[in-house]
């Protein structure tokens, strides 16, 4: 199998099938990217086309030595997301999916589920982004800090605090549901 470095390079050369292939290993991580850092459907599948546009445009931005393209393309879809946020609030979030199973544990499980993610999506954006990154795309310490453009301790720091203010949210939520 290729590695993205070399499809980006054939989609360089002008192989459409290479970034056909490109653009489908790593839609769904920059599309999901999106939607945890913007909770708008809409704004991510338009962030995800203008991240491939983008690299398309300006491929030549990319170096390898900076960190994996991956990073690279998250870095990209992490300013277009905050040019996005400036200008509107976030929208409604997306409905997820349940099973018909049982409708008080599917609805507890919606319940948790947006509560998670208002949690997230009221994180300062620098804590937003390490959140998302390292711990719901599984990016790597280097990975993220490649993305968001500072030191991996950097990244460590916004992670932990991120984290803590997390904890925090929920745990408040959590008492005030009892009360």
């Amino acid at each position: 199998m290729l590695s993205d470095e070399d499809l980006l390079g054939a989609a360089r050369g002008g192989d459409e099938a290479a970034f056909t292939a490109l653009y489908r290993r790593r839609q769904g991580a920059v599309y999901r990217f999106a939607l945890h850092m913007s909770g708008d459907a809409a704004v991510s599948e338009d962030v995800t086309q203008e991240v491939f546009l983008a690299l398309l445009e300006g491929s030549g931005r990319f170096d390898a030595s900076r960190g994996s393209l991956l990073s690279f393309l998250y870095g990209i879809a992490r300013n277009l997301v905050l040019r996005r946020l400036e200008k509107k609030l976030p929208a409604e979030l997306a409905d997820e999916p349940v099973a018909d199973d049982d409708v008080l544990d599917d609805l507890t499980r919606r319940e948790t589920i947006e509560a998670v993610r208002n949690a997230v999506l009221s994180l300062p954006a620098q804590y937003r982004e390490a959140v998302v990154l390292c711990d719901l795309e599984n990016a790597s310490y280097e990975d993220a800090a490649a993305a968001l453009d500072c030191p991996v301790g950097t990244v460590r720091s916004r992670l932990s605090r991120g984290r803590a203010m997390l904890a925090q949210k929920l745990s408040a939520k959590a008492v005030r549901s009892m009360s």
